[in-house]
């Protein structure tokens, strides 16, 4: 007769040598801009990002270091603007919003509310995050999350 004991440590063993499930990692994101140029001078110049070698070399494709092991990829070729709601976005979290806000602010780059009534956004947790949309029309969040 097996015990209850001997049942639950058997389980427990099985499950402490079952191999760990992979779970994937986030690694790029992907905008299709219609003026690479354009795209490029805002996602530097407003955004601050560095742009770093890419595969291509064919003069269509800009990659930019966004994190530890993160990309954004700007590639060119579309003929109409993006049509999303401030609901599809992509965030980006800065060590000072006051001072992102400030560089927007001497940019002349229009941003504001997640509603769009106010400059800034405080979510329920506590972190400030304003809304701009790039060239195309692609929402981003910057906020100054922990």
């Amino acid at each position: 007769m097996l015990s209850v004991a001997g049942v639950l440590s058997g389980t427990v063993l099985l499950a402490q040598s079952a191999p760990a499930k992979p779970i994937p990692e986030f690694d790029h994101t992907a905008v299709h801009v219609r003026d690479l140029g354009k795209s490029a001078e805002f996602y530097e110049k407003v955004m601050g990002l560095e742009r770093i070698p890419e595969p291509f070399k064919d003069g269509k494709h800009i990659w930019y270091h966004i994190g530890p092991h993160d990309q954004l990829h700007v590639i060119s070729g579309a003929t109409v603007p993006v049509q999303q709601e401030i609901g599809v976005h992509f965030a980006f979290r800065v060590v000072s919003l006051a001072d992102f806000i400030a560089h927007l602010d001497s940019m002349h780059v229009k941003y504001g509310s997640y509603d769009g009534k106010e400059r800034i956004t405080l979510r329920p947790d506590g972190v400030k995050q304003v809304y701009l949309q790039d060239p195309d029309g692609y929402w981003i969040e910057v906020n100054d999350g922990h």
